[in-house]
């Protein structure tokens, strides 16, 4: 069998109910609906880290956090192994349009083609720096994020970096597709190493501004979260933004609409690219279209805005994968991790998986196989803070002094309880707590972890 293509389409803060897939009867979504009536939807996917750089690095690595040292604003180190780097080692072309938000020197990290990016080479690594000269300039840059109830004020129509990159990057795609599958110019056939292709955009990333069309569509449409009861909890309590305090219902209600113009505007782009792939005459049934996002946005939900936190809106994903040469359509339930993307694609691609990750092949849960699957994900924000998800419990650890939680998504999904002191919770609460410490973390921390002791089970 070919060995097929890949179409890695990528989001950035897109919060998994803000798509008409889900239920949602306001966000207009059609491509992502037909991925998701045509694919395999994961409606319990989590990012490992719910906050981009780490989130990132982690998903292109298949390794948690606290495996792969990025338990931070921190890059993967130089020449670290990702999916980018295991499939062009095997022969893949591995393209990349958009943001990958590496921040150290290795920009490539796997991929053989970057036609447009992010590019964050910073001035830490620039050679024999006048360190005098750099800390007097960099006084005046000792912050460069103004305060949530800023960035909501300022919502609207508007044409932020977000949605300017996004449209450079989505036409670095289109010229890319164009050039690769029929290079009309030089009219030259192409070879026939197989593709990887992301597309990742940076939308519905703050700041929250769409166009006019879009803008005044979805104003009048959505439904702000107003009068959020505030999580009483020293962390998931940070970021409030108080309507009618520190904002107005309006402003919130101008920063939902734009967010969900945002949403709209990525819809568009990826159908963008899936025309152009069908315009060269490819057919996208052969092809494994995967997308996903790093992680969610909060919206004003418990009163909270952006990301960081393990509530739902915040650390859970959109995740779909199409491949219907191999698998029919269906909804998987089943706990799963951005993480175990790595596995996924080597398994899809038929290439080995390297040992030591964090990931688990999705396949067998695609082909139905749900009787050996380790119902759990774990995620992860700075040093201390750790959640682990099993089947519908949702248990949090913040530290030597922080405060448990935990919500049973089954019997409060909305997340406004802590039953972290029911009785009934003893014994799922015991064993929350022996995985804590096999995952490294907490007063009883393994010294010897070295991963979440999970195994790829990739046959090629």
């Amino acid at each position: 069998m070919k060995t097929p293509n890949i179409l890695f389409l990528m989001s950035d803060e897109h919060r998994a109910d803000v798509t008409g897939y889900e239920g949602n009867s306001v966000i207009r979504t059609p491509t992502l609906d037909w991925l998701a009536e045509t694919g395999t939807v994961f409606r319990n996917a989590y990012t490992p880290s719910p906050i981009c750089v780490p989130g990132r690095q982690c998903l292109m690595s298949g390794q948690l956090p606290k495996t792969v040292g990025c338990e931070g604003w921190v890059d993967l180190q130089s020449n670290h192994m990702t999916f980018a780097r295991q499939l062009s080692r095997y022969a893949y072309e591995t393209v990349s349009c958009g943001k990958l938000h590496h921040q150290g020197d290795d920009q490539m990290q796997g991929w053989t083609q970057r036609p447009a990016g992010d590019v964050h080479i910073t001035s830490n690594h620039i050679s024999n720096r006048s360190e005098t000269h750099f800390q007097e300039y960099s006084r005046s840059f000792s912050t460069f994020k103004w305060s949530d109830a800023k960035e909501i004020k300022r919502a609207g129509v508007g044409s932020s970096p977000c949605v300017t990159r996004d449209r450079f990057w989505t036409d670095s795609a289109l010229h890319f597709i164009d050039d690769f599958f029929n290079s009309a110019y030089y009219d030259r056939e192409q070879g026939q190493k197989p593709l990887l292709l992301k597309v990742s955009l940076l939308q519905p990333h703050y700041p929250y501004q769409t166009d006019h069309d879009k803008f005044t569509y979805y104003l009048n449409r959505v439904v702000p979260y107003l009068d959020q009861s505030v999580f009483p909890h020293p962390f998931l309590s940070q970021r409030q933004v108080r309507p009618g305090k520190d904002v107005s219902e309006r402003e919130i209600r101008r920063a939902t609409a734009a967010y969900y113009g945002m949403v709209e505007t990525i819809d568009s782009q990826y159908q963008e690219v899936l025309e152009a792939l069908t315009h060269v005459g490819e057919n996208l049934d052969d092809w494994i279209i995967v997308y996903t996002s790093d992680h969610g946005e909060m919206l004003g939900e418990h009163g909270i805005w952006e990301k960081q936190k393990f509530f739902e809106a915040s650390v859970r994903v959109p995740l779909i994968i199409r491949y219907p040469e191999r698998f029919e359509a269906k909804v998987i339930d089943q706990n799963v991790n951005l993480c175990d993307l790595f596995a996924t694609l080597c398994h899809l691609a038929g290439i080995p998986c390297p040992s030591g990750l964090d990931s688990r092949t999705l396949v067998p849960l695609m082909e139905g196989c749900t009787e050996n699957w380790a119902n759990e994900t774990v995620s992860q924000f700075g040093k201390t803070n750790l959640m682990i998800k099993k089947d519908h419990l949702k248990y949090q650890n913040y530290g030597v002094n922080g405060q448990e939680v935990l919500f049973d998504l089954y019997r409060d999904p909305s997340e406004n309880q802590n039953f972290i002191d029911e009785p009934d919770y003893v014994e799922s609460v015991s064993w929350f707590r022996q995985r804590l410490s096999q995952l490294g973390h907490g007063p009883n921390a393994d010294p010897n972890y070295v991963n979440a002791g999970y195994t790829s089970d990739v046959r090629t």
